[in-house]
């Protein structure tokens, strides 16, 4: 895990290497993604020379720019010039052998890439030069020492599975891809995975890798059940890649678990026949395959007709333990290799981690994992029945979770990764759920992490990390992500502050979650507010004067008008969007069932949820024990468009002949009321 780097004018980082060394060394220097005031940076460092153990990379920074957070490596600065040194797991540069780091940095003006890098005071150029005696370090500071016979403390040694697990953090899925249900890798829209995207995560900060393989359409029939040798080769293929760049790399059984294990209870003779006869191809495959390569036995196992739980534990355990004998019978690196056993469902409900207790208990193998998956408070999660906000039942429900398998598991030896986390709400839209609450969830889900020593992996099935631009669609967001890898940021009550346009600006004031950090200040990009006249800070209080909204506000056209930072002692700044508003206009309109759009002015505002009644004031619409329908699925704005759709699939669930009244939340606090009456497959829109 890399450690956070806190800016210190002047502080330098002394290394050593063996005296006449070769030195040479190729610096690769990528912007992972740009906003206002702010940027993220990538860099990963091959040592072309002899081996180094200790490094420092330096740099100058031509326009001003200035590291605020980094992972993997600690930054320092002495006005212009940049070093960035090892942190004790990267510390070894073999000939060839690379370390990545990342940061996050300020701007204006120009953001340029660096000219030219040193490494430990030698020139990366590309090429070996002539030996350089060791150079010295450009301030005070202890020397690392040179021990080329010691070898690098990770990975850690044969059978120390937690400290491996540990290893691990943090994890990426690759997602949408092997694991597609068409005849191959791109059927679910993403292209051919290439090295490049594994090397792209790699510079990421990313050190472990699950692949999701889908298995049943590539395999023949009973009974050998032979899966298809080009697609094998295929996934042995990527393996290899992401073992050469470094990471850890988990392999699984995946959608295989809906499509056909899940008829086990009443089929179960020919679905154990199978899954053995596919865990036995699986372990020949990669019995030789180096120890960093982890075998999970199956994603999110369900059971369709059971009698209940306790056949469906019986039916997983069942699972489990033969593929835990087939692998460890396979010999080769197998014999002790990882292995990483599910609960039902990757629930971490209670009675599904005490199952799995048993399961472990019961094989006493020191060499297995457990894994969940969260997506946290569904309701949250999906935004539905008024959960928009990352509010005290929903972080309950992500603290819950992680207080469950801390004790269960990690508590008695066992480790843990949490092998898919995200919100299912990013699998139609990552607006679904408003950005700042968004950023709350993964805020307090990565210290969560940190502090129950539980390993993550992101599900990306092409939404976050572009498959082929290499490039992050939200930078706002793996920001948070990787701040909280190795610390807490503070953050707020909401990233949205409203004024209206029809009335005189007033102070706002607004709580800060300071999540044990300090508030150090208040920026406008790099300017620095000045407290007392700007903005006044009474504990957790944070208060806006009228003075500066109204200068910031400008002529106060609709939307944002200014972009504030909160500063805080650690981690990533929080973004506060200064907004003019009025309450959103809607328009009388007529359509149909597929096709229903409501003319909407939202005058700055953005909308939060919508409720949906009959006039006896029961629930309308889909998921009728509540009121207020499921974002994006029943209803989306379209803000561009000056719309708001509601989706054929909320008049599907819809009486006809009745008229349901609409009520629409916006985040400034307005509430908008709507009706709509379905006739057949037509439908009017009128105002209240």
């Amino acid at each position: 895990m890399g450690a956070v780097a806190t800016l210190v004018a002047g502080l330098g980082i002394a290394t050593a290497t063996s005296a006449n060394a070769a030195a040479g060394c190729r610096v690769t220097y990528a912007n992972g993604g740009q906003w206002p005031g702010g940027f993220t940076a990538n860099v990963t460092v091959t040592n072309l020379g002899d081996r180094i153990d200790g490094w420092r990379l330096g740099w100058t920074f031509a326009s001003g720019q200035a590291v605020s957070q980094a992972w993997n490596a600690t930054v320092t600065a002495s006005g212009t010039q940049v070093t960035a040194a090892n942190v004790g797991h990267n510390a070894v540069l073999a000939t060839n052998g690379s370390a990545s780091f990342g940061f996050n940095g300020t701007w204006t003006g120009s953001n340029p890439a660096p000219a030219a890098f040193t490494l430990n005071g030698v020139a990366c150029t590309g090429s070996v030069g002539q030996p350089s005696q060791s150079p010295s370090a450009p301030g005070p500071g202890p020397s690392a020492s040179s021990s080329p016979s010691t070898p690098p403390t990770t990975p850690p040694p044969a059978g120390d599975a937690m400290a491996a697990v540990a290893a691990m953090q943090p994890g990426w899925n690759l997602g949408n891809s092997l694991d597609a249900t068409g005849a191959d890798e791109t059927s679910w829209g993403n292209p051919r995975i290439t090295e490049a995207l594994l090397d792209g995560i790699k510079a990421q900060g990313f050190k472990s890798i699950r692949i999701p393989v889908t298995w049943g359409q590539h395999q023949a029939g009973a009974p050998d059940y032979t899966i298809d040798a080009a697609y094998l080769a295929r996934v042995k293929e990527v393996v290899g890649w992401a073992l050469d760049d470094g990471f850890y790399v988990m392999v699984n059984i995946h959608h295989d678990s809906w499509q056909w294990i899940n008829t086990m209870p009443a089929d179960r003779t020919n679905v154990l026949a199978r899954y053995n006869a596919t865990w036995t191809q699986l372990a020949a495959a990669f019995r030789d395959s180096p120890a960093k390569l982890v075998l999970e036995s199956v994603n999110e196992p369900q059971f369709t007709g059971s009698s209940g739980d306790a056949q469906n534990a019986t039916l997983l355990n069942e699972l489990n333990t033969s593929f835990r004998t087939i692998v460890r019978n396979s010999g080769g690196g197998n014999v002790t290799r990882l292995l990483v056993l599910p609960t039902l469902h990757t629930s971490a409900d209670q009675a599904r981690l005490d199952e799995l207790t048993a399961t472990f208990t019961a094989m006493n193998d020191p060499n297995l994992i457990a894994t969940v998956h969260y997506y946290g408070y569904w309701p949250f999660s999906v935004n539905i029945a008024g959960g928009y906000r990352f509010d005290a039942t929903a972080q309950k429900d992500l603290t819950d979770m992680f207080d469950r398998i801390s004790t269960t598991f990690v508590a008695r030896g066992i480790p843990v990764i949490i092998g898919e986390y995200g919100l299912l709400g990013f699998d139609r839209h990552t607006g679904t759920i408003e950005q700042g609450e968004k950023l709350k969830f993964f805020e307090l889900f990565g210290a969560q992490a940190r502090a129950n020593n539980i390993t993550t992996m992101l599900w990306d099935n092409g939404q976050h990390f572009g498959r082929t631009s290499l490039q992050w669609s939200d930078p706002e967001l793996i920001a948070q992500i990787r701040s909280s890898w190795t610390t807490r940021s503070g953050t707020a009550a909401s990233d949205l502050v409203f004024s209206a346009r029809s009335a005189a600006i007033t102070s706002k004031t607004m709580t800060l979650n300071l999540n044990g950090t300090t508030f150090t200040g208040l920026r406008q990009g790099s300017t620095e507010l000045v407290r007392g006249t700007d903005y006044t800070i009474s504990g957790d209080q944070l208060t806006l004067s009228a003075a500066l909204l109204t200068r910031l506000s400008g002529s106060r056209a609709y939307g944002v008008n200014a972009t504030l930072h909160v500063h805080f002692s650690t981690g990533v700044p929080w973004r506060l969007n200064l907004i003019t508003h009025d309450t959103p206009v809607l328009s009388a309109a007529t359509g149909t069932t597929s096709a229903f759009t409501i003319p909407t002015t939202f005058r700055g505002d953005q909308l939060a949820t919508m409720e949906a009644t009959y006039a006896d004031g029961s629930n309308a619409g889909p998921q009728n024990w509540t009121p207020f329908k499921e974002f994006d699925y029943t209803f989306a704005p379209d803000y561009t468009g000056n719309v708001i759709t509601l989706k054929p699939e909320f008049f599907a669930d819809v009486t006809d002949g009745s008229r349901v009244t609409l009520k629409f939340h916006f985040w400034s606090g307005a509430v908008v009321t709507y009706y709509v009456t379905k006739s057949g497959t037509t439908v009017t829109g009128t105002l209240a």
